[in-house]
C-alpha cells in the first residue's frame, strides 16, 4: 500500500502519500509486525518509480497537451519555452526540492518530462530527492515515535509558512524577471533550433 500510494502521487495523482508513510512507520513502532527498513525501502521505490512514470507521461503527452491547451491556464508558447529553459538550467534543484513541497511533488515529474529535462539528470536528482523525502519521513517518524503528534502541528505550520513565503518570493522573482528570462530562453531556443540535427 505504501509503494502504491507514493507511486501514484509521484505520477501526478494527488494522494496523501506522506500520511501513508507516517502511518506505516507508526504501525512498525507500535506492533513490530513490519520492519522500518522495509517501509523506508518500499516508500523510496514508490517515489522513484512513480516519478519515472510521471516523467515518461510528461515526455510523451505533456508538451503536445500544454501547447494545445496551455494558453487557457496562462501557459503561452513563450512560457513553455521559459519552462524548458528553467528545467534545462535549474532542473536538478527543481526536481530535488520539489519532492518536499506537496503541490510540486504531484506535478514536478510531469513538468520535467514535458520540458524535456535530460532523463539521466532527472533520474539522479529524483532518486536523491525520493530517498531523502520518503526515507526521511519513514525513519524520522519511527525515531520520533509518539512525539510526532506533538511536533507535527507546530512543525507542519512552520513548514507550511516557509513554503508559502518561498513560493511567494519565487513568484515575485519570476514575475519581475519573466521578461528577461524569457528573452534568454528564446535566444537559447533559437540557437538550438539553428543547429542541424537538434
Amino acid at each position: 500500500m505504501v509503494t502504491l500510494a507514493v507511486l501514484l502521487e509521484s505520477m501526478g495523482i494527488p494522494i496523501p502519500a506522506e500520511t501513508c508513510i507516517i502511518t506505516a512507520s507508526l504501525y512498525c513502532l507500535k506492533t513490530h509486525h513490519l520492519a522500518i527498513q522495509g517501509v523506508a525501502l518500499v516508500a523510496i521505490a514508490g517515489a522513484v518509480i512513480g516519478d519515472n512514470f510521471g516523467y515518461m507521461i510528461g515526455r510523451h503527452f505533456g508538451l503536445p497537451l500544454l501547447e494545445k491547451h496551455g494558453a487557457r491556464i496562462g501557459l503561452t508558447s513563450e512560457r513553455l519555452i521559459l519552462g524548458r529553459y528553467l528545467f534545462s538550467h535549474h532542473g536538478s534543484a527543481i526536481v530535488f526540492l520539489g519532492r518536499f513541497v506537496s503541490l510540486l511533488r504531484v506535478c514536478v515529474a510531469l513538468l520535467a518530462g514535458a520540458c524535456n529535462m535530460r532523463w539521466r539528470r532527472f533520474m539522479l536528482f529524483n532518486t536523491l530527492g525520493g530517498t531523502c523525502w520518503a526515507g526521511g519521513y519513514a525513519v524520522g517518524t519511527y525515531l520520533l515515535g509518539r512525539k510526532i503528534s506533538q511536533l507535527s502541528g507546530p512543525t507542519g505550520m512552520a513548514i507550511g509558512i516557509v513554503t508559502i513565503i518561498g513560493l511567494f518570493f519565487s513568484g515575485l522573482f519570476l514575475r519581475k524577471n519573466e521578461q528577461r528570462l524569457t528573452q534568454l530562453a528564446l535566444k537559447e531556443d533559437a540557437a538550438l533550433s539553428a543547429r542541424p540535427g537538434v
